[in-house]
């Protein structure tokens, strides 16, 4: 049985004490940490769900996994935004929203070739279960058969729980260069239009008025908002008429 869920609210602390110094702290450090805040975890389960996650510490003796964990990050999509058909390539990325003093995260998947969101979840956590569990509506929702995944290096799609998921489906993942903000332009680009044309512009009164503006601007995006990249078409409609020049082969 995987750690992650035997431990479920351990993972996501483990993995912020990791990032939040520089990956150079390991298992006995970090164990230290949780003991002096009151956590009652051993050095061995946290070095366990470390190694689960592959979050490993860069050290000297720790150099050559490092490195062989870097050399599978490679930016594959290199900003080659169009796309022959839907369900090739999918981008992925989080951003943050602040309401009431408290921190949302949005996780959102899009592909490419309507530039339409295929998939978004909301949480109050920016961790590796909120892209996955994206990723998975995604995924039953969609069925690809050829896919190529491109995000940037958080450590939410690094993680090897992550990775090795994408990888049994045989999904191939890209990512973006380390501080190239262009190689995922597409999804800062929907970003930007999310909080400009929706976020700053509502007067919220809940957590829950909240995840309705997203769902009503997502809602909006796909099948009501043209885009200039599809010939002033909605991604719904861009889509359709693949699908509807292709059924006969689709259906074979």
């Amino acid at each position: 049985m995987l750690l992650e869920f035997r431990y479920p609210n351990m993972t996501p602390i483990i993995e912020q004490l990791y990032h939040d110094n520089q990956q150079i702290f390991g298992p006995g450090k970090i164990q230290a940490i949780l003991k002096d805040r009151g956590y009652a975890i051993s050095q061995k389960t946290v070095a366990d769900i470390m190694h689960q996650n592959g979050w490993f510490s860069i050290r000297p003796s720790s150099k050559k996994m490092y490195l062989q964990a870097e050399e599978r990050k490679r930016n594959i999509l290199n900003q080659q935004f169009q796309v022959s058909q839907p369900n090739e390539v999918w981008v992925s990325d989080v951003t943050y929203f602040r309401y009431n003093n408290k921190m949302y995260y949005i996780c959102v998947i899009l592909d490419l070739y309507a530039r339409k969101v295929v998939a978004h979840r909301i949480s109050d956590k920016n961790s590796t279960q909120l892209s996955k569990g994206t990723f998975k509506k995604a995924f039953e929702s969609r069925q690809p058969t050829r896919l190529l995944f491109h995000s940037d290096r958080g450590a939410n799609y690094t993680a090897k729980t992550f990775m090795t998921y994408l990888k049994n489906l045989d999904v191939k993942q890209s990512f973006s260069n380390p501080g190239v903000p262009y190689d995922n332009s597409v999804m800062e680009s929907f970003f930007k239009s999310l909080k400009s044309e929706k976020l700053y512009r509502t007067e919220l009164h809940s957590t829950r008025e909240f995840q309705k503006a997203v769902d009503d601007y997502i809602c909006f995006y796909n099948s009501k908002r043209p885009h200039y990249v599809l010939s002033n078409r909605t991604p719904d409609a861009y889509e359709a008429v693949f699908f509807s020049k292709h059924k006969d082969s689709l259906n074979s």
